[in-house]
């Protein structure tokens, strides 16, 4: 598999630069990456398996649409993982870990009053990396990546759209699990740290949640400003 052409359309995707729902074209794909269409679909059939496409025969590709119910089914998923990740993580936390978790809440006060929704995303990527490292298992890595990718659009999205009020209470909300976290980890409690990842996950859904309570129905249809 092509991995450069599989990051830059995995990262379009992720940061909505396709929208959900959006039909692309192998063709224009291929010619824009400088491949034949073989070595495209081998990426395109693993953005598929991942439920980030789909391949849509004699039209093209669709991306995945942005349906609430499906993607809280996701995060259901997600809050038994992560319990996991926050325990092993725990266990083998390292002097360096500790040093990248006080540079990344430095990180969110630079943010407090200045919205930058990708570089919030990069300080959660780089929770969520720092984590998997200190958990040290490639098969838990894998997973929790996949599901992290299904569940990451609609946060992005919805920080895309939050006022000066609500992005505040998101970094807030991101800097206070990074204070609790080393705290809990400076204390070598694996347990509690598995629950205190988890219930900071449980709270991000929550707010995810609020932002979306006038829905109706069980999906949730992007739409661009």
């Amino acid at each position: 598999m092509n991995i450069d052409i599989y990051k830059q359309l995995h990262q379009r995707i992720l940061f909505i630069e396709y929208e959900p729902g959006q039909i692309l074209k192998e063709q224009t794909l291929a010619k824009e990456f400088g491949v034949s269409r073989t070595p495209l679909r081998t990426v395109l059939f693993r953005l598929e398996w991942e439920q980030l496409i789909k391949i849509l025969p004699r039209t093209g590709v669709q991306v995945a649409e942005l349906e609430l119910t499906r993607i809280m089914n996701v995060y259901e998923a997600r809050l038994e993982l992560e319990e996991v990740v926050g325990r092993l993580a725990a266990e083998r936390f390292a002097p360096h870990h500790f040093e990248s978790l006080d540079g990344l809440l430095k990180d969110c006060d630079r943010l407090f009053d200045h919205k930058d929704p990708k570089a919030l995303a990069a300080i959660d990527f780089s929770i969520k990396a720092l984590f998997l490292d200190a958990a040290g298992n490639p098969y838990l890595k894998e997973m929790s990546d996949r599901l992290y990718a299904l569940t990451f659009r609609l946060w992005y999205f919805n920080m895309v759209k939050m006022n000066g009020k609500t992005w505040k209470i998101e970094v807030t909300a991101l800097k206070k699990e990074l204070s609790e976290m080393s705290t809990l980890l400076a204390q070598n409690n694996p347990m509690n740290i598995g629950i205190a990842h988890k219930k900071h996950l449980l709270d991000h859904i929550e707010r995810i949640r609020s932002q979306f309570l006038g829905l109706s129905g069980n999906s949730y249809t992007y739409q661009k400003n």
